[in-house]
């Protein structure tokens, strides 16, 4: 999981919450109260509930805008378990919690393959150490 977790207020601009999603270079902020997270904007989110339909950035919250109480998954969860959990609740990003539920991390599909690359390149290594030479 990365630890540093882009997050939003409700109350924030929903402007405020493109630009910090931009400046940070990410598809997704968590909404976050009182350090749990209750819901998640993803770019998509911004492109189909605000421009889509013609509302104003400037006016609009994050709380206006986000998916509510979004899927998470606790720290302690194995690989299976998370790809499972993303797959049932049909999620791309998911944010990782304590056993308080306070937000620890995030988790993505892009996180996941590459942390799979990586495997499977290790894997290739000792493959290849281990085989005769052609």
């Amino acid at each position: 999981m990365r630890e540093d977790v882009v997050t939003a207020s409700p109350d924030e601009s929903v402007r405020t919450v493109a630009k910090r999603m931009r400046d940070e270079t990410v598809g997704s902020v968590v909404v976050v109260e009182d350090g749990r997270p209750t819901g998640i904007i993803t770019d998509r989110d911004l492109a189909t509930r605000i421009i889509a339909e013609g509302e104003d950035p400037e006016t609009r919250a994050a709380m206006d805008v986000m998916t509510r109480n979004p899927a998470t998954v606790t720290a302690d969860a194995g690989v299976r378990e998370l790809c499972d959990q993303m797959a049932d609740a049909c999620v791309r990003r998911m944010p990782v919690v304590d056993y308080e539920g306070n937000l620890a991390g995030i988790i993505t599909h892009d996180d996941l393959n590459t942390l799979l690359a990586d495997e499977q390149r290790e894997l290739a290594a000792v493959i290849a150490a281990e085989s005769p030479p052609y």
